[in-house]
């Protein structure tokens, strides 16, 4: 029994296919090197690149700075941890409320979209001055800043990711509802089971977005008074004269960032692939 061999035409399609990877690669190449030649003209080879580099990228005082900054960062983390936990809550809550059908629940609607439209409307700086100033004064008491800055995050980034929630439980089809109901589930048996398992894979790239934001968020609850990552920075700044600690704290945050950024297009891609499967031939 003889071995399958390709066609003719089929060798050429590999050929067409192997000049064009070869293509590919010499292109990119060529535009790595022009882009970094670019660069070097006008950033590196100027006057001014020795001033920038030891303003901001001295490693003698990074080095010395990353400790301070680390602890700092520890809390950033600790914000950022209790934040997930209460945004996810409040969110859905939120989310469903807006989700409610029925007369009888137009208060609970209007409430939540009074909630959603003053957080999105108001900057977070400001979020946190009043939480972190106000509430204290009317608790009469001092709270630790790990929870004002956690109730902070949680006021503002509940009113984005529960209009993400609420676009993805409105985009799941109306017969999906009705199929349930029609089998005997209940309105919230319907919404546990069918409902938002088909909502939370369709708005799970943007939710992740949100999550990248709010990790850089949780950096501005240094002007609360907690020696956070960027109040660390600030003060080895002051101390040596340098923002070298600054640009530690954004490697840091970025170190944070990156591996949530890879994740949300590696799944935008699978379901990209998933929703084309078939269409191509």
């Amino acid at each position: 029994m003889s071995a399958h061999s390709p066609s003719e035409l089929e060798l050429e399609r590999r050929a067409y296919r192997a000049r064009q990877s070869r293509r590919s690669v010499l292109v990119a190449i060529a535009s790595s090197i022009a882009f970094a030649l670019v660069v070097w003209v006008t950033v590196i080879n100027t006057s001014g690149w020795a001033g920038v580099q030891q303003a901001f990228f001295d490693p003698a005082i990074a080095w010395d700075a990353l400790p301070r900054v680390w602890e700092g960062f520890l809390l950033n983390l600790q914000v950022l941890g209790l934040s997930v936990v209460t945004v996810a809550i409040v969110a859905l809550l939120i989310a469903l409320l807006r989700t409610l059908q029925g007369p009888v629940f137009l208060p609970l609607r209007a409430l939540a979209a009074a909630y959603t439209d003053i957080f999105r409307g108001l900057p977070f700086i400001i979020v946190l001055y009043l939480v972190g100033f106000g509430l204290p004064t009317l608790a009469d008491e001092r709270i630790p800043v790990i929870y004002l800055g956690t109730i902070a995050v949680t006021l503002t980034y509940s009113a984005y990711v529960s209009e993400v929630i609420r676009a993805g439980i409105e985009s799941v089809h109306p017969s999906q509802w009705l199929a349930a109901r029609a089998l005997g589930l209940g309105y919230g048996q319907t919404l546990r089971r069918i409902v938002l398992p088909q909502a939370f894979r369709r708005i799970t790239p943007p939710l992740m977005n949100d999550f990248v934001a709010m990790q850089k968020d949780v950096g501005l609850i240094s002007i609360l008074g907690a020696t956070d990552a960027v109040l660390a920075a600030r003060i080895e700044s002051a101390q040596t004269y340098n923002f070298t600690p600054y640009i530690v704290a954004g490697i840091l945050f970025i170190l944070l960032a990156i591996p949530t950024i890879r994740l949300t297009d590696w799944y935008t891609a699978r379901l990209r692939r998933r929703e084309q499967t078939g269409a191509l031939l």
